[in-house]
């Protein structure tokens, strides 16, 4: 796992697998989910990632693909 965080636009980026993105799909409101072309989660795109850190830890701490509630 690869996390990339801009601090000028407080967007974080978490690289779950290095494959490129075949799809990206809003999970919920400012994150948005790339997937590869096996359908699996390539990455997470946090936009306004200082107001989702509850996501964050629950996708950091369980290092495994987490879907919105």
């Amino acid at each position: 796992m690869k996390t990339s965080y801009d601090k000028s636009t407080d967007n974080l980026y978490v690289e779950v697998r290095p494959l490129p993105s075949h799809r990206t799909v809003e999970i919920e409101e400012d994150i948005m989910l790339d997937l590869g072309s096996d359908g699996q989660p390539v990455g997470y795109d946090i936009q306004h990632a200082s107001t989702k850190t509850e996501f964050i830890a629950r996708l950091i701490l369980e290092q495994a693909p987490v879907a919105a509630e």
